[in-house]
């Protein structure tokens, strides 16, 4: 198990060091200039290239990633552009509310997805599963920020009984959290539904329900257990993936999390932030990934002998 780990660690590495190389092209690429964007279109000519030498953008291309990995050894990411203020501290200040934002939302689609999905495999065309796969389809279907809005209208504006937008107090969470939370839920009650069938119709569980097993005992410790692998790395992805900062529904509502300050950043070409950002995402998204297939370890013993032998 720990040669898998340090397997996957050095992948991370690599994948970290391919990511950055790309976005850092890309930056490099795109049209606008981060000192006249600084300064100004009244700046001068003078001043932007000044400018450009107290910030190292008149250097090479790749003097300057050098640069920026040399600095980021030693943990200094340099400083953003805009506000002058240390890149890792600004990420460090916005991280806080996504990663509330996310575990909120994979909590809530996870609490409701994974059981109404076993429920409606076990009461297969029944009332109760066509309820569910309707609602599934339409979580799926209805984009993010439309959710978002009509929530803001319904709870926020005609019921009063929780915040529009902001950050205050915890309440300023559940609005943006139940948005988010409803495409998961949508994913996690047709994949926990589908997954399920299939454990179900086993020989095992057949067995086990000739043995006399009780029908929950049957469900819960025989059926769900072996239908959760795919369950889990739902979960894992989706949970990584709000990680990364969900853009839109940070701008609904008004947070001040990774996502918006990620947009930002890229719409003023501040260079120091976005590399910062993706690298923070990108190695919270790949410990992510690391721990659900720790997680198969301990839900499947065959992906943990297959595990020792790697």
């Amino acid at each position: 198990m720990s040669k898998y780990i340090l397997k996957r660690l050095g992948m991370m590495v690599l994948v970290v060091l391919g990511i950055s190389l790309i976005v850092f092209t890309i930056m490099n690429l795109t049209p606008g200039n981060a000192a006249q964007m600084i300064l100004g279109q009244s700046a001068s000519p003078e001043q932007v290239a000044k400018l450009e030498a107290e910030l190292g953008l008149d250097q090479p291309f790749f003097v300057r990633y050098f640069n920026f990995w040399k600095g980021a050894v030693q943990g200094d990411f340099g400083k953003s552009y805009q506000t002058s203020l240390p890149v890792f501290e600004e990420i460090l200040t916005r991280f806080p509310t996504t990663l509330k934002l996310a575990t909120a939302a994979m909590f809530i689609a996870t609490l409701i997805g994974v059981p109404v999905g076993v429920i409606s495999a076990v009461r297969q065309y029944s009332l109760v599963d066509g309820v569910s796969m309707v609602t599934a389809m339409l979580f799926a279907s209805i984009p993010s920020f439309v959710m978002g809005l009509l929530l803001q209208l319904e709870f926020a504006l005609n019921l009063r009984v929780l915040p529009a937008t902001g950050a205050a107090s915890w309440q300023s969470y559940i609005l943006p959290a139940v948005t988010l939370s409803t495409a998961t839920m949508a994913t996690l009650i047709r994949m926990t539904r589908s997954t399920m069938l299939e454990a179900i119709r086993q020989d095992y569980v057949r067995t086990a329900r000739a043995k006399g097993a009780a029908e929950r005992s049957v469900v819960l410790n025989h059926a769900l257990r072996n239908a959760l692998l795919p369950i889990v790395t739902v979960i894992g992805v989706d949970f990584g993936y709000l990680l990364g900062g969900t853009v839109v529904i940070e701008s609904v509502f008004s947070l001040p999390g990774l996502g918006t300050l990620l947009i930002t950043a890229i719409r003023m070409k501040d260079t120091p932030v976005v590399m910062a950002a993706v690298m923070f995402v990108t190695i919270a998204y790949s410990l992510v990934n690391l721990l659900v297939d720790i997680i198969y370890a301990f839900i499947d013993p065959r992906v943990k002998s297959q595990y020792a032998k790697g």
